[in-house]
């Protein structure tokens, strides 16, 4: 008689115990229905880029003394420089630069070890083609500046996690970031 008592016990103790944590996931779950949704909806809004944001690059051609330490310090050979000695001058001549972004792994090497400044990073973070092959940029392509998103009126722009939270000193809430 004393084991089936205890084993009753047991039983209830695991019950109780079972629907505590059945309540406590069911408190979870409707804690979240009354939060907005966190997906953007993508071509008519778009986040605002971090400071620190690694976009595509953008070369100055002018700038380029045709070093090719951006070269030496990708950890995949990518930047391809092409340049003629000027013996008269004794100084090298660039002729051509390209960056193929299907391959490009977005590090920033190039960009931070440049002695001249004529790569930087920008904000820029649509690349996608139809074609793998219109991923290789020549200097032309690299050369144009991007458009920033905050300056077309027809896209509405959200402020990211980490902009809010230093805007506003605040812990966050769906509401602030989605702002309806």
């Amino acid at each position: 008689m004393l084991p089936m008592v205890t084993g009753f016990i047991n039983y209830g103790q695991q019950t109780v115990r079972a629907a505590r944590y059945i309540g406590q996931s069911l408190m979870i779950t409707l804690s979240h229905t009354n939060r907005l949704p966190v997906t953007i909806q993508y071509p008519y809004e778009k986040l605002i880029t971090s400071e620190r944001f690694r976009g595509r690059i953008h070369f100055e051609f002018d700038k380029c003394i045709a070093c090719e330490v951006c070269v030496r310090v990708c950890p995949i050979d990518l930047p391809v420089v092409d340049w003629k000695f000027e013996t008269d001058i004794r100084k090298k001549r660039l002729l051509n630069y390209s960056i193929d972004f299907g391959i490009c792994i977005f590090c920033g090497n190039c960009v931070e070890y440049c002695p001249t400044n004529c790569l930087s990073m920008t904000e820029e973070y649509e690349l996608s083609t139809y074609d793998r092959h219109e991923l290789n940029y020549n200097q032309i392509a690299l050369g144009r500046l991007p458009m920033t998103v905050i300056g077309d009126y027809t896209i509405r722009t959200i402020m990211n996690s980490t902009q809010i939270k230093k805007a506003t000193g605040k812990l966050l809430d769906s509401k602030i970031i989605t702002d309806y």
